[in-house]
């Protein structure tokens, strides 16, 4: 029976978080303890990749780090970002939080369901005069790189942050039935600062494919696999695995 769920990202600044709701719910502790930590490059580092912000009519973004990174180095190059510029997110959450940096226009945002970038391909296709930028992380699937050029979208890959371990201190207690997992960083943190996570059968819980793989290639046991169609959030995915589990 699983009692205790480690998430690894930041605590919910927001009371309505569905995390929450999900505890209450299904009647479970939830502690939240980020296992990365996400570092801006530095201007110098951005300017080696040779990228004008301003020679791209679209943005897709993958992630919230993606779009603070991107708007932070644009002021720090004193780009302004042309109000034609259009956003391209994998989730309509995603899309949202656009707001804290420029004006909502619909016309300009479009959003996937699914969370996956392959996804979002169709509607990028349906665009295809524009001429895209994908800021990224230095540890990334390239994966989808073969599709994005089978359609013929002009696109860069440009990397614009950094993903790091942030490690466990010796007086950490690790007593839980379950971790989730977001990033394939994330995996390589759990299992360097516990190698023998595999044997004790932990169960896990991973969000995006790229993840997925790590996890099962470092021989976990993987028992949560989102988004998907059925369960586009990583919430709706553990409550339906979790109220499962109570009827066995």
């Amino acid at each position: 029976m699983i009692k205790k769920i480690l998430v690894s990202q930041p605590q919910p600044t927001s009371e309505k978080s569905p995390y929450y709701t999900l505890a209450k719910q299904v009647g479970v502790e939830i502690v939240f303890r980020p296992f990365i930590k996400v570092v801006g490059v530095s201007e110098k580092e951005f300017r080696a990749q040779h990228v004008s912000l301003t020679d791209y009519s679209a943005i897709v973004f993958t992630s919230r780090h993606s779009i603070d990174n991107f708007f932070r180095i644009a002021q720090d190059l004193k780009v302004t970002i042309p109000e034609t510029m259009k956003y391209f997110c994998v989730t309509e959450t995603i899309s949202l939080y656009i707001q804290k940096y420029v004006q909502y226009r619909k016309r300009k945002v479009f959003f996937g369901t699914t969370g996956k970038l392959v996804d979002l391909i169709p509607l990028m296709v349906k665009h295809k005069g524009e001429k895209y930028l994908l800021p990224v992380s230095d540890v990334h699937s390239s994966d989808i790189n073969s599709t994005l050029d089978e359609r013929g979208l002009q696109y860069k890959e440009c990397i614009m942050y950094r993903t790091i371990s942030n490690n466990f201190t010796p007086d950490e207690v690790f007593d839980y039935d379950m971790v989730v997992l977001f990033s394939p960083t994330g995996v390589t943190t759990l299992i360097q600062n516990f190698p023998d996570i595999a044997e004790k059968k932990i169960k896990i819980a991973t969000f995006g494919p790229a993840t997925a793989k790590m996890a099962r290639e470092a021989g976990l046991n993987l028992v949560v696999e989102a988004p998907s169609v059925e369960y586009p959030s990583m919430t709706s995915a553990l409550q339906a695995f979790l109220k499962e589990e109570q009827k066995r």
